[in-house]
């Protein structure tokens, strides 16, 4: 079953790792070896997770792997494009 209007993972990133641990954009991204600019990209959604991103996120936070990672922006990916080439 297709899902509708799926998160951005990096959505999924400050809601429910960042605040969580109550950790800053600036100091995840220092913990991440990321600038806080492409990290405040990722988690306002205009830049997607990378597989090395992905790897680092596994890295520094633990859960989830950079797999999760990696499917939840496929799948955020696919639903926009297939919303793209259907209008």
């Amino acid at each position: 079953m297709p899902m509708y209007d799926p998160a951005h993972p990096g959505e999924i990133l400050g809601e429910d790792i960042l605040k969580e641990l109550n950790i800053t954009i600036t100091a995840a991204a220092e913990k991440l070896g990321i600038s806080r600019k492409t990290l405040s990209a990722i988690v306002n959604g205009h830049a997607p997770i990378t597989a090395e991103t992905a790897i680092k996120l596994e890295k520094v936070f633990g859960k989830p792997d950079a797999e999760h990672w990696l499917r939840m922006q496929m799948t955020y990916d696919l639903y926009h494009a297939r919303q793209k080439m259907a209008a």
